[in-house]
Formats: structure tokens, C-alpha cells, sequence
């Protein structure tokens, strides 16, 4: 298709696309109204399901199909970034330098990573109770995790990163969420359907599926943001590239010859 089709063609769908999206638009709510049928359905809805937090009930019960969806997009995120950001034949592992860190920053990592975990562990076991849940939950985790980086250097978050083993838990996790929806359809009822018995309401074993599919969110997200992060620093701190590998053996080869 020439430069001018393909021009054409875009026209005409952006044209589509904009009157679709300002119908849709035409049929809003008014902004500023006292009315709000979609809240009180949701907040009757939680109620109803013994979930404390109406947004994680939103999440991994009302709209747990879309929930699935948003974190197949992590997951694919990390699968991508993965593929691109892995050693190819001309890149080599360096041992990266010890790092010079302040006192005062290595006291402050060192004491506020464990704080950090226990943080992220609460929001993600108390998502159907609380504030928070998987997403939030998990990058706490990710984030903790890597206070190792800022109290001391990549070396020793190296030791205590185990990127193969998270590999897998990202992948089973993501495939928990997928298989917990199978319960629905074994009893008969729809794909993610909350079946599960409901509990005491404002209690940790409160919401039905509510905190299992959390619990599967939390820890896919941790371990894949943790993984997503680890392809970055690898590329950037622990690998040269092939310039770098042909400037040494320069380097090294003109050395020998003086």
C-alpha cells in the first residue's frame, strides 16, 4: 500500500473512532450528580459478598475477568522485556565494582527493608479488608526487595534475588489467577464467579475468592516487577556490550605488543 493509501485509510478510522467516542461521551452522567447507580450497585454488591473493600471487590469479583486481562499485560510486559533485554553472543558478564555507599544511607536501607516487606505482606493479606490489595501489595514487595541495591550495591542484590526461581513463581502465579476462575464452572456457575463460602464479613477469611485471586496478584506482581527490574540492571550494570568487549581486547592486545 503506497504512503498515501495507508494515509487514507487512517482518516477514515480516526474519523470512525471519533464519532463512536463522542457518542459514547453524549452518554455519560452527568459530572456533579447526586446520583450514582454504578457506586451504590457496587458498594451493595460488596456488602452482599462480605468484602470490607469495595474496590478490591470490584477487582477480583465484580470485574474479575478484566482484572485477569490487566495482569496478563504485566505478565507479557515482562515476557517482552525478557526477550529483548537477554544476553546475545556478543554481550559478556562483568563483575560490577563494590560499591561506596554512605553509613547513614546503608543504616537506613538496612533497617527499612524488612519494615518495607512486613508493609507490603500486610497490604496484600489484608486487600479485601483494606486499602491496598495485589497490585499495590506487590510493588511494595518489589520495592523492598531492592533497598538491598540502595544500602549496599548490586552485588548483594544479586545474592538475594533469585531471578530463575522468580521466573517460574511469576508464571505460576498468573496461571493461578486463570485456574481459581475454573472453580466457578466446576459448580456449575460462570468463568471467575466468586463460589467460594464467604465467610465472617470484616475478617482475613472474609470475600470468597476475593483474597485468593489477591493473594495470586500479590505475588505475580512482586516477582514480576522484581524480574522486570533485574533485566534492566542486568543490561545496564552487568553485561557489556560488544563495543565494550572489542575496546578491551584492543586494549589488551596493545598492552601486550608495548
Amino acid at each position: 500500500m503506497s504512503r498515501r493509501g495507508r494515509i487514507r485509510l487512517f482518516l477514515c478510522a480516526a474519523a470512525v473512532i471519533a464519532v463512536a467516542y463522542t457518542l459514547a461521551c453524549t452518554g455519560l452522567p452527568h459530572f456533579g450528580s447526586v446520583v450514582h447507580p454504578y457506586g451504590d450497585r457496587a458498594v451493595a454488591a460488596t456488602l452482599k459478598q462480605h468484602t470490607a473493600n469495595t474496590i478490591s471487590s470490584i477487582n477480583f469479583d465484580q470485574r474479575a475477568f478484566d482484572t485477569l486481562g490487566e495482569e496478563s499485560i504485566l505478565l507479557g510486559s515482562v515476557l517482552g522485556a525478557t526477550a529483548l533485554l537477554r544476553r546475545t553472543r556478543g554481550d559478556r558478564p562483568t563483575r560490577p565494582e563494590p560499591a561506596r555507599v554512605l553509613p547513614s544511607t546503608r543504616l537506613f536501607g538496612t533497617l527499612l527493608l524488612p519494615v518495607a516487606l512486613l508493609t507490603g505482606i500486610y497490604i496484600v493479606a489484608h486487600g479485601q479488608l483494606s486499602p491496598g490489595g495485589g497490585f499495590q501489595g506487590g510493588v511494595v514487595l518489589a520495592t523492598a526487595l531492592h533497598l538491598a541495591y540502595v544500602a549496599a550495591d548490586y552485588r548483594a542484590l544479586d545474592r538475594i534475588r533469585p531471578r530463575e526461581l522468580l521466573d517460574g513463581i511469576d508464571a505460576v502465579a498468573a496461571g493461578a489467577f486463570t485456574t481459581l476462575g475454573l472453580a466457578g464452572l466446576v459448580t456449575g456457575a460462570a468463568y471467575l464467579q466468586n463460589v467460594l463460602p464467604l465467610g465472617t464479613f470484616n475478617t482475613l477469611s472474609s470475600g470468597g475468592l476475593v483474597p485468593v485471586i489477591n493473594a495470586a496478584v500479590g505475588v505475580e506482581v512482586a516477582s514480576g516487577v522484581i524480574v522486570l527490574l533485574a533485566c534492566f540492571l542486568d543490561q545496564t550494570i552487568a553485561t557489556s556490550g560488544p563495543d565494550a568487549a572489542g575496546r578491551s581486547n584492543a586494549s589488551d592486545t596493545s598492552e601486550g605488543t608495548a
